[in-house]
């Protein structure tokens, strides 16, 4: 169908009610949801009246409850990715390296240009610095790193409380039943 003056008007005020643009197809009967929304924006229709619709379960929190909730620490502070944190966070820990790690000669030290496939990956010291380095070491087949390094990164999983606690309890029913049977053998 085409549109009619009528059927502009009818479109304006509906819009202005804040019907759908589906249910204002509905209401014209023969146009589309999307014939609706084309015609709105060439008509320039822009601000609509509050909806029907049910507000939301939360209402909004008041100027006063918000200075409150900002005045509040964070208990989980989140600034953004921690490997670039103490570029932005002026207070921040400068990197020390930890004690148990591997002395590089200078020679054996490799950079990210220098690296090649079979070098271990793992980074030594502050990207920040021009001490920054990685090992450079022969890698695992299969892993990115070096055995030692491999050991660090790649931890084996500690067996879970619930099975530590099943264990022990096999542990001392096993300890019983040879308790239990030292005694019927001593007896007999």
């Amino acid at each position: 169908m085409a549109w009619t003056d009528e059927r502009v008007e009818l479109l304006k005020r509906l819009w202005s009610e804040g019907l759908s643009a589906s249910q204002i197809a509905g209401r014209l009967g023969g146009v589309t949801r999307n014939a609706v929304i084309g015609k709105v924006h060439r008509l320039g229709l822009s601000g609509r009246a509050t909806t029907s619709r049910i507000k939301s379960h939360r209402p909004r929190p008041r100027l006063a409850n918000a200075a409150k909730r900002q005045t509040r620490p964070a208990r989980f502070p989140t600034n953004g990715n921690p490997a670039v944190r103490a570029l932005y966070s002026p207070d921040a820990e400068p990197f020390t390296p930890t004690v148990e790690e591997l002395v590089i000669p200078m020679a054996e030290r490799k950079s990210i240009q220098t690296l090649t496939g079979s070098c271990c990956r793992w980074p030594i010291g502050d990207p920040q610095t021009a001490e920054f380095h990685f090992c450079g070491k022969d890698k695992v087949p299969g892993l990115p790193y070096c055995e030692h390094h491999a050991r660090r990164a790649f931890q084996p999983p500690q067996p879970r409380r619930r099975e530590r606690e099943q264990v022990e309890t096999v542990r001392v029913a096993l300890a019983r039943n040879e308790a239990r049977n030292e005694t019927e053998t001593t007896d007999a």
